[in-house]
């Protein structure tokens, strides 16, 4: 994996972390989940597409 994929996927991660977080705190937020949801498709679609 290259550089900026390894820093999309620490961002995924770290946004699931503050997502998760928020929801515990002030309950859920749909539309942070659906911003989640989104970048991970993103971060799976630049891994696959580094991977050929």
């Amino acid at each position: 994996m290259s550089g900026s994929t390894k820093t999309m996927g620490v961002l995924t991660v770290a946004t699931l972390v503050v997502v998760t977080a928020y929801t515990a705190a002030l309950g859920s937020n749909g539309w942070l989940w659906f911003g989640w949801v989104v970048l991970g498709m993103v971060t799976i679609g630049v891994v696959a597409s580094k991977g050929t």
